[in-house]
Parts: structure tokens; sequence; C-alpha cells
């Protein structure tokens, strides 16, 4: 296998010391890649080839696993769920990594991430926002309420409910519910304001049957730098399509 087809996995300290699982993949410029709720570095970008689309354009994809997804901690103590835990923990695995200069790519929830980092003084290069929408940042407590409701049901929930496809994604990738919980209760609102420090080069990249966290043509519009960019597919399945990963991998090597 080539340097750019093998995956190297570490595990790093994010805050307070939790175990978060690093993958790598490529050779060249960094690429930081942040996957969306329940789901994780494996299936958002290595399983659908995004990741090698990316280093085969020439840059190094180093997807992180936040905790209590993948192969990351999931504690259920509620102490280890501080206001913005994931940031922290971002913030702490890419200085363990001593990488300064990177791209940042999220999906849903790690599209969010990505916008809070900026917000906390983070520049990246340039900046790829998958799956989300203008309402999606500034609506944040609508959004995680339809999760906290899923949770509630997530022993009981049948066939035809309306959160059975998402509390069955959430058991296939073996999450802790209680984890989750304390995650989600993590996560706080976005003012505004955020959008005007997003100044760098920014791609808005959803699927075209994807309104699930609002419109991505009024994100476009209220961000100071950015474009659109279109796949197929719903938000669940426009991250599988391989125009979702082209699109990527073309915005990055343009």
């Amino acid at each position: 296998m080539t340097e750019t087809s093998t995956i190297r996995i570490d595990h790093l300290q994010g805050h307070d010391g939790t175990r978060i699982a690093v993958h790598r993949l490529g050779d060249g410029p960094a690429v930081i890649m942040l996957h969306g709720l329940s789901s994780s570095a494996q299936i958002n970008w290595q399983r659908y080839g995004t990741a090698q689309k990316i280093a085969d354009a020439g840059f190094e994809a180093i997807m992180i696993d936040q905790r209590v997804h993948g192969s990351s901690d999931a504690s259920t103590d509620a102490d280890a769920y501080p206001q913005d835990v994931m940031l922290l923990d971002v913030e702490a695995v890419i200085g363990a990594l001593g990488v300064t200069q990177f791209d940042l790519v999220g999906y849903s929830m790690g599209a969010r991430l990505c916008l809070g980092l900026i917000d906390r003084g983070m520049t990246p290069r340039r900046l790829v926002l998958g799956g989300m929408g203008l309402e999606g940042l500034l609506e944040w407590t609508r959004r995680r309420q339809f999760f906290l409701n899923a949770l509630d049901h997530f022993e009981t929930v049948r066939p035809g409910d309306r959160d059975y496809m998402a509390i069955q994604f959430m058991k296939t990738m073996k999450i802790d519910p209680v984890a989750l919980r304390l995650l989600l209760m993590s996560m706080s609102d976005m003012d505004r304001g955020v959008l005007a420090k997003v100044t760098m080069p920014t791609l808005v990249l959803c699927g075209e049957d994807d309104d699930d966290n609002g419109s991505a043509d009024a994100l476009v519009a209220a961000l100071p730098n950015a474009q659109r960019g279109t796949c197929p597919g719903t938000h669940m399945t426009a991250i599988t399509k391989p125009e979702f990963g082209q699109a990527i991998a073309d915005y990055l090597a343009g």
C-alpha cells in the first residue's frame, strides 16, 4: 500500500486528559476534518472515499473522533463535559500535533465546531462547511431538542417513529446515550456576530435535498467570503456520494 492509502491512528490527549483518536492519511499540507453528530472519522471521511481524495490531491487528512464518538473516550461522568468541551479537545489535539497552518473541514456538527473554533481565535487558511445552513448555526437549541427527544426514546423507538432512523444510526455507531446527552448539553448557542469572523475563503457544501440544518444559501449570503457547492443527496446521504469528497478535494487544490 502507498503512503496515501494507509491510515495512521494515534490517541492524543484532549481536554482533561480524555483520549481522543486521530486518524491520518496522506502527506502534505494539513486538512483538519471534524465529523457529524453520532458519526466518526471512519464513517464520515474514510468509508466513502473523501479522505482518500484529499490525500490524492496532495494533502494530509487529519480526522478527529470527537469524545463520545468513534475510538475516542466516552465518559458518563458529568464533570467530563464542561461548556464547549469539544472545542477544548480540538484545540488540545491540534496543539499536540504541532500543526500551525491548516485547512478546516466539518460536516453538520463538525461544521458548527469549525465556527466555534474560529470564534475562539483559530485562523484556518480555508474552510469547508458541509451539511450546514444558517439556522443550524443560529438556532442550536431547537436542533438540539430533536436529538434530546430521540434519546428519550432510545430504548422504546419503533419503526415508523419520527426518531427511528436517528436512533438506529446511534445504535449502529455504538453511541452511549448517557454520554451523548451530556455532550449535547455542553454545546453553546452561537451568536450571529461569529459569522463576521469567518473571513477566510469558505465552501458551503450541501446535498441538493438537504435542508436539515436550514438554508445553505442563506449561510453563504451571511458569510464574508463564501461560495456554494452542491452535490446529490440528503443530509444523511450526501456525504456518501463521490461528488461530495471530490468537491472538497477540488476546492482545496484550486
